[in-house]
């Protein structure tokens, strides 16, 4: 199956009321899902994501005229959290992508504040290319502090947890 034939699917999908196709020719099997708005192809372990629309710019509003004093705050408590975090690890992010914390819009994230985490355990997924990387965590502990917001940009070895 060529990559023609696969967009010609994902536009029908698009176009369509369905909400998932599977189709399957020879050894190869490829499913497309629908979901708020986006459509998605699946090949073997990998997954494709396609924007169907594009969203509208978002407007950010001015900051307040106070802003200037929650440095000075934050960098006092910067002070203090950083003798906790010593003996903590970071779970960083191995790529430059986009951070998910949920393998769906509508799913439970992977892990939140409080919860213990395995070594392997998958806590969040960085979308890079249109393939979506699962990562895992590199120790057993709990997880502290959640680093990222949810559909984040991230960079290449930006901490993404804060793990105890």
């Amino acid at each position: 199956m060529d990559i023609d034939k696969i967009m010609q699917l994902i536009d029908k999908v698009d176009a369509s009321g369905i909400t998932t196709l599977t189709v399957e020719e020879g050894c190869l099997k490829i499913s497309i899902e629908k979901s708020q708005g986006q459509a998605q192809a699946v090949e073997g372990n990998q997954v494709i994501t396609v924007p169907v629309g594009i969203p509208a710019p978002q407007m950010q509003s001015a900051a307040p005229a106070e802003a200037p004093a929650a440095p000075v705050q934050a960098a006092a408590d910067a002070g203090e959290a950083s003798a906790e975090e010593e003996n903590d690890v970071f779970i960083t992010s191995p790529i430059v992508g986009v951070f998910y914390s949920a393998s769906g819009p509508e799913e439970e994230p992977f892990v939140k504040v409080g919860d213990t985490v395995k070594k392997g355990q998958i806590v969040g997924i960085v979308e890079a290319m249109k393939l979506m990387n699962e990562i895992e965590s590199d120790v057993d502990g709990v997880i502290e502090e959640v680093l990222v917001e949810n559909a984040q940009n991230v960079e290449y070895g930006q901490s993404l947890f804060r793990v105890k």
